[in-house]
């Protein structure tokens, strides 16, 4: 019985390292959507306005944002996902060519150093239309690397049992929700919103660099208990997390794929396998990003108009409420996985989210031309979040977890890049779908 403690403690330490790892994958992106009253404060310029003598009170029935204000959410949203879908494309590549290592901490610290100078900028003086292009720039940059960085820890995980996805999937979940926890406790500082942005961005800061030293620490703490443990076996976590680390096999993936004596797995042979699950994950990310935060961030509260809960609707109702259940939709997973990864109801689930797209612009989206409010209240834009959220990170945690377990074990790191990139091309034509569902509202 004693023996077997290192092999939980190894076990619960990578999957906390894992966790972490996945927090850092989406914080970036996360930070930067949760923080658009920011960085709209930034754009506004009277010499830009469409309506210079219009107040900012009377957005709810027109337009007065100049013209960066009213495209900001979707500009940042395309800037983000193209890149995302690029390169996630371009890791399926390089991900034999360059080590694991220097993908994944080379990424993280680069995200980082954009991160340290998005804080300084807060402090700069900047031109609106400057300002916009840079921070487009810097969101094109994290996006870009953060794909990779992404790629490749999937890539990783689909090298261990399905439950070191989880990890993965949670703590993107958390990723959202730590953002807009941040920025409500930033609005209730109390502060200038630029001296609570700075804090805010050094929050992201912090966190990004404790996710570089747990990837660090996470052949130091495989290794040693390989090496006085039991022989390797397929149902070990702790040998197959020891195949996984570049230290402990000292070749890295080129390493294994060598010591398994088989060729490079066929990508269009692995699609065949895991279509459904990759198409559905792909589906899922479509519609949230076709509607959040491109719809979902333009819907004003019809019961607080001018009072405190006026100001968090947006942090409180959109930002933090999504995040916190997406984030309990991809936790689950980890104690229910229904349905199976044959089953016919997975994709049909997936199918019935379509139903959102509608719904949301039938909320109070502001300003609006064409549609009608058909659910004015808050409590009918709550419920929709509620469920669109959860519903978003269950079945995309599923599939996730069930497209590398398809497949032999050999494969799996290649189906869990394929299917990082099939998330990916989902982000990126839900960002381009954005622009149509707003402007039909």
């Amino acid at each position: 019985m004693h023996s077997d403690e290192p092999i939980i403690t190894l076990y619960n330490a990578v999957w906390i390292i894992f966790f972490v790892l996945g927090l850092g994958t989406l914080l970036p992106w996360n930070f930067f959507m949760t923080a658009t009253m920011y960085f709209t404060s930034r754009l506004k310029d009277q010499d830009l306005s469409l309506n210079h003598t219009a107040n900012m009170t009377d957005a709810a029935s027109s337009d007065t944002r100049n013209i960066l204000e009213s495209k900001f959410n979707n500009v940042m949203t395309l800037c983000a996902m193209v890149p995302l879908l690029i390169f996630t494309c371009l890791n399926s590549f390089i991900h034999q060519r360059i080590s694991q290592k220097l993908r994944i901490c080379g990424c993280l610290a680069v995200i980082l150093g954009v991160f340290l100078l998005t804080a300084i900028l807060v402090k700069v003086k900047v031109d609106p239309l400057a300002f916009f292009t840079i921070t487009m720039i810097k969101i094109v940059i994290i996006n870009s690397f953060g794909a990779v960085l992404q790629g490749s820890l999937f890539g990783l995980a689909g090298r261990l049992p399905a439950s070191y996805t989880t990890p993965i999937m949670s703590g993107q979940g958390l990723a959202g929700t730590f953002a807009a926890f941040s920025m409500i406790c930033a609005l209730a500082s109390g502060s200038e919103l630029n001296d609570s942005a700075v804090g805010y961005f050094i929050t992201a800061c912090v966190v990004i660099f404790l996710a570089i030293l747990a990837y660090i620490a996470l052949p130091k703490m495989v290794c040693p208990v390989f090496n006085h443990t039991r022989p390797p076996s397929v149902n070990d976590p702790t040998a197959m997390a020891q195949r996984a680390s570049p230290r402990c096999n000292g070749s890295g993936e080129k390493g294994t794929a060598a010591a398994g004596g088989r060729q490079s797995p066929s990508v269009l042979g692995i699609f065949k396998q895991i279509w459904v699950m990759a198409l559905s994950v792909c589906f899922i990310f479509t519609i949230t990003i076709g509607t959040f935060p491109a719809v979902t961030v333009e819907v004003k509260s019809s019961v607080a108009a001018g009072s405190a809960w006026d100001t968090y609707f947006i942090p409180v109702s959109c930002f933090l409420l999504f995040n916190l259940m997406d984030w309990a939709g991809r936790s689950l997973t980890a104690v229910c996985m229904w349905p199976g990864k044959d089953s016919l109801w997975l994709p049909v689930l997936v199918g019935l989210r379509v139903v959102f797209v509608p719904l949301f612009m039938l909320c109070n989206v502001q300003p609006r031309s064409y549609l009608p409010v058909l659910f004015g209240h808050d409590a009918w834009y709550i419920l929709f979040i509620v469920l669109f959220s959860f519903s978003n990170g269950y079945l995309a945690s599923l599939c996730m977890c069930f497209g590398p377990k398809k497949v032999a074990q050999h494969e799996a790191e290649t189906a869990g890049a394929v299917m990082a990139f099939f998330l990916s091309l989902g982000l990126a034509m839900g960002a381009a779908l954005s622009f149509g569902f707003r402007a039909m509202i």
